[in-house]
């Protein structure tokens, strides 16, 4: 596509995302992108939420209730009209045709730019997403986004979220908190990238406070239109098992005394989990994608390769921690267990 300059736009036309809908709101990570956005003093935020839902919403964005992804869009289109971007940030257990559903109506509401519920390891490594069986649901999101030829899509490529992955049990990042043990994965030197769930919210309210387009030949400032249908890099930390072991210790006040370590290969790891989910075993899903994320070389560190748009995005360092801290106070309050989240493999599958 040709580029575009906002001197060239139409009367009226502003060069900012000021009107910004997001579905999944009252979920962890909808949650922190819509208070990173309200914070900024930039954009409208319209919250989507279906009519039956108990979630807390976040104060301070307008809210609108209506059942969506049936085959009637009438409403979400209705709703979506004068929104200029939209942040799908769904539940894996959602119907897997939902999304789908949703860019098609966004396309028919004339939206700009959808953020299609990828928040995770790197899009652009082929053989990781082939790996991890999220290829081609990636390619029929993106190409069904790509298909109307109205919206652009844009896909956070953040890692494996902190919080959420330390505390999750070693089926993760290896750690038991519960029982004070640690799986460490090929010797616990691969470093991989890892975002926290506020350093996501502020990527996307940082993208989204973009100028839209350079304003002529002249300007060569970051606009949003540079990142039209590819990923955002972004990281709070690049870190090996080791480095994240070292905090924890530095938390709990324990030393290795303190803690049982095993060792496993992450190969092993990921081919005996693989067989479990093709025998019908979807709870092995989680140790599936970690295992596979954390082969040396094996694409978890998209820093090494493809650089971050941390700097540009004007995103803080973060102190690991005060991350670790949250990590280590969620797993003991079980707010981190698996869940519903290996039910991700059958929608995978089915697509």
């Amino acid at each position: 596509m040709a580029q575009r300059y906002s001197k060239d736009q139409p009367q009226g036309f502003r060069n900012r995302i000021k009107n910004v809908a997001i579905i999944g709101a009252g979920g962890r990570m909808g949650a922190h992108i819509a208070e990173a956005l309200l914070k900024t003093g930039n954009h409208v935020v319209k919250v989507i939420s279906r009519p039956n839902s108990t979630s807390k919403l976040p104060s301070g964005a307008q809210v609108e209730r209506i059942e969506y992804g049936g085959n009637d869009d009438t409403e979400i289109v209705r709703a979506l009209q004068g929104q200029q971007a939209l942040i799908i940030t769904m539940s894996v257990t959602a119907p897997r045709d939902t999304i789908i559903k949703l860019i098609r109506a966004a396309a028919k509401a004339g939206v700009s730019y959808i953020l299609p519920n990828w928040y995770g390891h790197d899009p652009a490594n082929e053989k990781l997403c082939q790996d991890t069986y999220l290829a081609d649901a990636k390619t029929r999101i993106c190409t069904e986004v790509e298909s109307f030829g109205v919206s652009s899509y844009i896909l956070l490529a953040c890692g494996f979220w902190y919080e959420f992955s330390l505390g999750g049990g070693p089926d993760r990042y290896g750690f038991d908190f519960k029982n004070r043990s640690l799986v460490v994965f090929d010797g616990g030197n691969t470093a991989i990238n890892t975002s926290t769930w506020p350093q996501c919210g502020r990527a996307i309210a940082s993208l989204m406070s973009l100028k839209e387009l350079p304003d002529d030949e002249n300007d060569h400032s970051v606009t949003l239109s540079q990142f039209r249908n590819s990923p955002v890099y972004i990281s709070s930390f690049r870190l090996n098992q080791w480095e994240m072991f070292d905090s924890v210790k530095r938390i709990t006040g324990t030393d290795d005394a303190d803690w049982t370590i095993t060792h496993e290969s992450t190969e092993e790891r990921y081919t005996i989990s693989k067989a479990s989910i093709l025998q019908g075993d979807s709870h092995a899903f989680v140790k599936f994608l970690y295992s596979r994320t954390f082969y040396p070389n094996g694409g978890g560190d998209f820093e090494s390769t493809r650089g971050l748009h941390n700097d540009i995005l004007g995103l803080p360092m973060e102190e690991i921690d005060q991350a670790t801290s949250i990590a280590i106070a969620m797993a003991e309050k079980e707010e981190v267990v698996d869940g519903d989240v290996h039910r991700r493999v059958i929608h995978v599958l089915q697509d």
